[in-house]
């Protein structure tokens, strides 16, 4: 379900209590271990962290309006999704956020970059902080530009 909203005061806001749980207690944790690079705002229809174009200017390739998107938190119909681009442009980032979760014993619904997630407990907050953690935003975009050149290869 995206929203319309414009701030992300705004998108908690609007959202039932028990989505604002979960919602709330994810961007906490992705806040508290972003890299001071990365920047908070709404981008597509949820909470965005995203390369500013201060940083970046080329933009997201598939949008160069919108800034890099990192990773994100949407609330949709049948689940919260946790949106990693972070992982999904670093095989190495992908194949140790799916081991740490794993060894946590929680499941992991997950498609190449989107964990789908119905409540609080079946979030991995310490794997989820320690991935975010561990992306800069200089090795997120060295990551990102490496994976659009082996994409234009394909």
């Amino acid at each position: 379900m995206t929203s319309k909203a414009k701030t992300v005061a705004q998108f908690l806001k609007e959202l039932p209590d028990d989505r604002r749980e979960v919602i709330e207690a994810i961007r906490s944790t992705i806040v508290k271990n972003l890299d001071k690079g990365f920047q908070e705002t709404m981008q597509y229809g949820g909470i965005g962290y995203s390369v500013p174009h201060s940083i970046y200017p080329a933009g997201y390739h598939c949008d160069p309006k919108q800034p890099l998107p990192f990773a994100g938190i949407g609330n949709q119909k049948n689940h919260i999704g946790i949106y990693l681009f972070c992982i999904y442009t670093d095989e190495s980032a992908s194949k140790a956020f799916v081991n740490d979760w794993k060894k946590t014993g929680k499941k992991l619904d997950m498609g190449k970059s989107c964990v789908r997630v119905k409540k609080l407990d079946d979030v991995a907050l310490d794997v989820l902080g320690k991935t975010i953690k561990k992306m800069t935003v200089k090795k997120f975009i060295a990551a990102y530009e490496d994976a659009r050149t082996q994409w234009k290869k394909k």
